[in-house]
């Protein structure tokens, strides 16, 4: 059976990786959490002091880390999802954190570590039946994929589905700090050198503000379906 490359790009919290995720479960292709990788090396950076003291990233001494930083998915059967494991550890819940959060753009804008990540994404979609979500799929990683989505919402949406998913997992959260997250990670994302967060021309637009996770799957596997179609 003919299968393809779904890329999934949008802005930071819109709910692209739920997206992902269930539409990799539902059609048996595998998932690639981006989003995991550049949060997993801002979390070896915060653990190592790669920050200067005003939150920009010490690119040299990280540079020299970078061979040492491994980043692995292992299918977790209780969930249905991969987790997320760095240098063998688990961090699924850490590279969570608002610490991780508002570190991570910064990161992601390192040339560097953009070239090793979207080296290795390459290399785990390289036989299709992939799902991969994140800024620059669509255009940088694949920018071949046969179905290319961007999804957007309103800041405020996505600060408060961030507010909800930390309180539920018992983390702390406040709405003001996550909404400052979003709207600075937004402006990073976006003007950022190196793959700058935008919608390919051959993408379909996704704005999911004002709809439910069931809609999204509906429609999402209808594009789907369409793009499975196509000669």
């Amino acid at each position: 059976m003919k299968k393809i490359t779904i890329a999934i790009d949008g802005h930071s919290s819109c709910g692209k990786s739920t997206m992902a995720k269930d539409l990799a479960r539902e059609v048996g292709y595998v998932y690639v959490d981006t989003g995991a990788m550049y949060r997993s090396v801002t979390l070896y950076a915060l653990r190592h002091g790669l920050f200067q003291a005003d939150g920009s990233v010490n690119t040299e001494a990280l540079e020299a880390e970078m061979p040492r930083i491994r980043i692995s998915f292992k299918f977790n059967p209780e969930t249905g999802r991969p987790d997320t494991y760095l240098n063998d550890e688990y961090v699924e819940q850490e590279i969570r954190s608002l610490e991780v959060s508002n570190h991570v753009s910064p990161i992601a804008a390192v040339g560097f570590v953009r070239a090793a990540m979207v080296a290795q994404q390459q290399q785990m979609g390289k036989d299709k039946g992939v799902v991969m979500d994140g800024r620059d799929i669509g255009t940088t990683v694949f920018p071949d994929a046969e179905l290319k989505i961007f999804v957007t919402a309103s800041a405020e949406v996505r600060a408060q589905r961030r507010f909800d998913e930390l309180k539920a997992k018992g983390m702390p959260a406040d709405y003001d700090d996550i909404l400052k997250n979003v709207q600075e990670r937004d402006y990073i994302d976006s003007h950022r050198e190196v793959s700058p967060l935008r919608k390919a021309d051959d993408a379909i637009l996704l704005d999911n503000s004002n709809m439910t996770i069931p809609e999204q799957k509906e429609w999402l596997l209808q594009r789907f379906n369409e793009a499975l179609a196509e000669p």
